[in-house]
């Protein structure tokens, strides 16, 4: 038998502030994996916070997070994060 522990991480993430809720983030992912979690799952849009609204229309802002979700992939390599975030292609 195989078995997977999943995480539900219920962060308080604020609209806009990418680094913030990068750093809440690794913090929750770090707290997961030393209880033994094999995945962590956030809430949609925890990396930019919630309601982007008008932010969504805006390249930079969807260029800032998928800046800020590679520098999160980077600092935190267990357990698996399961997130949502805004992204676009990179033209």
């Amino acid at each position: 038998m195989v078995s997977l522990r999943i995480a539900l991480a219920q962060i308080d993430s604020t609209l806009g502030d990418l680094p913030g809720n990068q750093n809440k983030i690794a913090a929750f992912s770090e707290r997961a994996r030393d209880y033994g979690a094999d995945i962590v799952v956030f809430p949609e849009l925890s990396l930019c916070g919630y309601p982007p609204e008008d932010l969504l229309l805006k390249p930079n802002f969807i260029r800032k997070n998928s800046d800020a979700l590679d520098q999160l992939a980077a600092r935190v390599s267990s357990p698996a994060v399961v997130i949502g975030c805004p992204s676009g292609s990179r033209s």
